[in-house]
């Protein structure tokens, strides 16, 4: 499939990560007389637990202390800007200096006259000054400032490059100069020169003060280059350059974007007032940012009173940022309340506050509500965009709702409001997760015809689309042409190779991503810890399981409502029905809170484990906390009833799905072919086969398999067969389950030569037969009395099988002898 895809569907590439480093190795020797520099950013530490598991085992990361520190009130920012709202102006500029700004920027100027204006500025200063740099090098700093503010980056590059040439450029450029310049690079887009310039500088032994470390560092988070960023603030501290306030507020801004744990984080901030500076109002609103990634609202709330307590009163970018946080915790209470509470404080709720409170609703499957708010704000004159629709579009695609999905794409394009790659995103997601292929690779088109520029996250939502659908090469075909097409793999895409690969049930695969992840210097989250704990639910390792989670208990990363589902499914795919009881007890008593998608996990794993009264309790809990299912757990619903062919109890959840507008998923029709396979309307299997068709949704083996068990159970072969045919010219290989059907069937109408034939077919075709595929036909001997003809039958097996395990046949004779005899 990637092949066939070709995957230039990924237009132009991303700027290339620089492999060179920022800085030689010819390290400067660290002064005794400075302070010990604060404990490094991330080297990451690997978990112990994950590391037994995975690899090998890690030490633990000390944590820093508390001291006090004192406060410092001095804001640096725009704020203080004498030019902010009027004319720009620098009141340091000789007349001269002043003069040449004009002539900079006031005209169309022929940049080959520079060097001409350059020199005059220079010799000027020479006869007025003699020797003293001191007046021409502000004059050179407020012209590359000048030049910067009015967006003349790169003849303000081309002044600072003019005076670098000179012998005498360390007396005349300052560290203020080098900073601005570094800074119009990082917003040019040039972190490479930026970072080029700023290691020639070093090298030369050009002064480099901490106005320029944090120009860099800014510029490389500015550009997503957030371990380059990192790298910078190391060599910084390891160089003895004292952080400023400023540099703290990007490290920590750097540090949430990269999903750093929260303990560290907290580390930093400790490091920066025992270096006696406190935070600002800037300090609090980033570490309440930092918050969201792991969904920590209760460090949120705790950040945020502290900032009150510290005498900063919370402003607009404060409640949003705390919004945000407990709209992606999914915590629609405490998110209401903050609005109210923003509203009280004289805040009235922008674009940014709706969409947060929608993303809490949509995430928790109450769509109503997210619709309401959104009614609300355009009552109050606000305009829902791209975020908004976007958002609401995923809600109802999670929700299995895809016309109601389709329905808001269609207004948010009627309204005029363009997609962005967001939106295409979640479009390749629903269909990608539906199987529809065709319309994934259209998605891809449009967003070529669009103009769009894919990103990080849609790679990484192709990853996904294809380990969901248990397609391990298309997995690593994509994650090679992303990688070829210049995109450094982050936290998120390691994650989900994690989850891609288990899925697939490629778990060596999972480790081995897990193992690059560490080689590339990126430390587990919450998100890398549920991913291996999904893919240990999914091999029924429940102790593995538990001990991480005592692990994450401990301190290293938050528990969430996903850590949870997977240990229920854990538990359910390892047959631990009593530690499952238990779980499911500590939920409904709010040991454990819960969570919608708790909730909706134990419908999943009591279903899976066909335990229903469990199954309809965890629906009815579900309901009554106001919750609203989405199609995987109707989907169980439905599997259940389907498998105890309690058919008017399936068909009220089918009722109820078209209902309220789910769209049926092939999971659906497979339970529904299933369930009609076991009666006496058998032949409504290949009806739903037909209609999934009909609706572009590709059938898969079980679709297959249900209807060829159903027309052999009954016996017609002939429309069995008819159906393997075409099974197989789909592209699906028939395996051991198919064969296994046909075999039993014949066995059972005594055609012993037809059902030989079959095992003869399958060894043929490089299917493997399996323990049942010979109990069938030796059980169908004996129970029609014929036994001998049994015995004869395994004598003989080694030349219709001759790679039959070793002992099959003495294990076929001993159920012959002790079954039936």
């Amino acid at each position: 499939m990637a092949d066939k895809m070709a995957l230039p569907l990924l237009l132009p590439n991303p700027p290339p990560s620089s492999s060179k480093p920022f800085f030689p190795n010819h390290h400067q020797t660290q002064n005794p007389s400075q302070p010990p520099p604060l404990p490094p950013p991330p080297p990451p530490p690997i978990t112990p637990i994950l590391q037994e598991l995975l690899l090998h085992p890690n030490p633990s990361t000390p944590q820093s202390q508390h001291p006090s520190y004192r406060r410092t009130r001095t804001r640096i920012g725009r704020s203080r800007d004498s030019n902010r709202g009027k004319p720009w102006s620098h009141h340091r500029l000789s007349s001269q200096g002043q003069h040449i700004l004009d002539s900079l920027i006031n005209s169309p100027f022929d940049s080959s006259k520079l060097d001409e204006q350059l020199h005059s500025l220079v010799e000027l200063h020479s006869v007025e000054f003699g020797s003293n740099t001191d007046s021409l090098s502000l004059d050179v700093l407020g012209i590359v400032k000048g030049l910067a503010f009015h967006k003349k980056f790169e003849l303000a590059v081309s002044v600072f490059e003019w005076f670098k040439k000179r012998d005498d450029c360390e007396s005349i450029l300052s560290g203020s100069v080098v900073s601005v310049v570094i800074s119009i690079l990082g917003k040019m887009g040039r972190v490479s020169s930026a970072a080029s310039l700023f290691r020639s500088l070093h090298k030369d032994g050009f002064a480099l003060d901490v106005y320029a470390y944090t120009s860099l560092i800014t510029a490389c988070a500015s550009n997503g280059r957030y371990r380059e960023a990192v790298s910078v603030f190391k060599k910084m501290e390891e160089e003895g350059c004292k952080p400023t306030l400023i540099t703290y507020n990007v490290v920590l801004n750097v540090y949430g974007k990269m999903g750093t744990p929260w303990h560290k984080i907290k580390a930093i901030v400790e490091g920066m007032k025992s270096a006696g500076i406190a935070p600002d109002s800037y300090t609090y609103n980033t570490l309440i940012t930092c918050c969201r990634r792991g969904s920590l609202y209760v460090e949120a709330a705790e950040v945020f009173e502290e900032m009150k307590a510290a005498g900063f009163a919370p402003d607009k970018v404060t409640y949003n940022a705390l919004l945000d946080v407990y709209g992606k915790s999914r915590r629609t209470k405490e998110a209401m309340e903050v609005l109210k509470d923003m509203e009280v404080n004289g805040f009235s709720p922008s674009i940014v506050s709706y969409n947060s409170l929608i993303s809490a609703y949509a995430r928790d499957g109450l769509l109503e509500e997210a619709m309401a708010l959104k009614t609300q704000m355009v009552e109050r004159g606000i305009k829902p965009d791209v975020f908004t629709y976007t958002t609401l579009f995923s809600g109802y695609e999670k929700a299995g709702k895809d016309e109601a999905a389709m329905r808001v794409f269609e207004e948010m394009k009627g309204s005029g409001c363009k997609p962005n790659i967001c939106t295409f995103n979640a479009l390749i997601k629903m269909h990608g997760n539906r199987g529809k292929f065709t319309e994934m690779m259209n998605v891809l088109e449009e967003i070529n015809t669009c103009k769009c520029t894919p990103d990080i996250v849609t790679w990484n939502t192709l990853l996904a689309v294809f380990g969901q659908n248990g397609m391990d090469s298309e997995v690593s075909g994509v994650f090679r042409e992303m990688k070829r097409a210049g995109f450094v793999p982050e936290r998120d895409t390691f994650n989900t190779l994690i989850s891609a690969y288990s899925r697939c049930g490629s778990f060596d695969q999972a480790v081995e991503v897990y193992k690059s992840m560490q080689e590339a210097g990126i430390t587990p989250d919450l998100s890398s810890y549920n991913a291996v704990l999904a893919a240990l639910a999914r091999g029924g390792l429940w102790e593995q399981s538990e001990k991480i989670l005592a692990e994450m208990k401990n301190g290293r990363c938050k528990p969430n409502e996903l850590t949870y589902s997977s240990l229920l499914h854990a538990y359910a795919n390892g047959k631990e029905m009593e530690r499952m009881h238990i779980l499911a007890e500590e939920i409904y008593s709010a040991v454990i809170e819960p969570h919608a998608v708790v909730l909706k996990t134990l419908v999943l794993v009591f279903s899976k484990s066909d335990l229903l009264l469990e199954t309809e309790h965890a629906f009815l809990e579900l309901r009554k906390k106001g919750f609203s299912p989405d199609i995987t757990t109707l989907n169980a619903m439905l599997s259940i009833y389907g498998r105890r062919q309690m058919v008017s109890k399936a068909s009220e959840i089918l009722r109820f799905m078209n209902e309220m507008g789910y769209t049926p998923s092939l999971t659906t029709y497979n339970s529904v072919m299933y369930m009609y396979s076991r009666s006496e309307d058998f032949e409504k299997s290949e009806t739903f086969l037909r209609e999934i068709m009909e609706k572009g949704i590709k059938p898969d083996i079980i679709s297959y398999n249900t209807v060829i068990y159903a027309y052999c159970r009954n016996g017609r072969m002939r429309d069995a067969s008819r159906i393997f045919s075409e099974m197989s010219a789909s592209g699906i290989a028939p395996d051991v389950i198919t064969y296994n059907t046909f075999v039993a069937s014949y066995a059972a109408d005594s055609l012993f030569v037809e059902a030989i034939d079959v095992v003869r077919y399958m060894i043929k075709h490089g299917c493997k037969p399996n323990q049942n595929t010979y109990n069938s036909i030796v059980d169908w001997y004996c129970k029609h009395n014929r036994q001998d003809e049994g015995k004869k039958f395994v004598d003989n097996l080694r030349n219709l099988d001759p790679h039959i395990a070793k002992g099959e046949e003495c294990r076929l004779l001993d159920r012959i002898r002790n079954k039936w005899s």
